[in-house]
C-alpha cells in the first residue's frame, strides 16, 4: 500500500468525508441554539442541552446517537428508567422563589386554580366520551388530557407517556 492510498483511506474513514447536508444543517441549528442560550440568555436551561444534544447526535461515523453510543446509554439510563423527570422536578422545585407567596398569601389561590383545571378537564374529556359519538376516551386518556389543565408541560408529558402513549404527541404540543 502506498502513501496516497493510506491517506485516502484515512480521509474516507473520518467524519469530515462522511458529512451529509442534513447533518451540517442540524449542527448549525445546534450552534445557533447554544448561541441564543449563552450569549442572549434565552431559556438556557432548555436550549443548552437541546443544542448540545443536536450537535452530538449529528456527528457522522461516531455512532454517538446509536443504541450503544453515548446518547443511547444516556437514553436507556435516564429516560427509560424515569430518572430524568425526577431530576427535572427536583431542580425546578429547588429554583422556586416563594418570596411573592409569603408577601401576599392570597396568591396561593392561583395554585388551586390549576388543580381545578386538571379535574375540570378530566371530567370534560369523560363527558365528551359519554355524550358525543365517535369520541372514546378511557379514564387514562382523560387523565392524560386533564393534566394539561395544570399548565405544567413536563408533568403532562411524563404522565401521558405512562398512561396514554398514543396521545403523547398531541399532549406535548398542547
Amino acid at each position: 500500500m502506498n502513501l496516497s492510498n493510506a491517506v485516502n483511506n484515512l480521509l474516507a474513514s473520518t467524519g469530515i468525508a462522511n458529512f451529509q447536508v442534513g447533518q451540517v444543517i442540524m449542527i448549525c441549528v445546534g450552534l445557533v441554539l447554544l448561541f441564543l442560550a449563552i450569549k442572549k440568555g434565552f431559556e438556557p436551561l432548555l436550549l443548552i442541552p437541546i443544542g448540545f444534544g443536536g450537535i452530538l447526535a449529528n456527528i457522522p461515523v461516531a455512532g454517538i446517537a446509536g443504541p450503544n453510543g453515548f446518547l443511547g446509554l444516556i437514553y436507556n439510563v435516564g429516560i427509560n428508567s424515569g430518572v430524568f423527570p425526577l431530576i427535572i422536578f427536583i431542580g425546578v422545585g429547588a429554583m422556586t422563589d416563594f418570596g411573592p407567596l409569603i408577601a401576599n398569601p392570597k396568591t396561593a389561590l392561583l395554585g388551586g386554580a390549576a388543580q381545578l383545571g386538571i379535574f375540570g378537564t378530566l371530567l370534560g374529556a369523560l363527558a365528551l366520551s359519554q355524550y358525543i359519538p365517535g369520541i372514546n376516551f378511557t379514564v387514562k386518556d382523560a387523565a392524560s388530557i386533564g393534566i394539561i389543565g395544570g399548565a405544567d408541560g413536563p408533568t403532562a408529558i411524563f404522565l401521558s407517556s405512562r398512561l396514554s402513549p398514543h396521545l403523547l404527541g398531541a399532549i406535548a404540543v398542547a
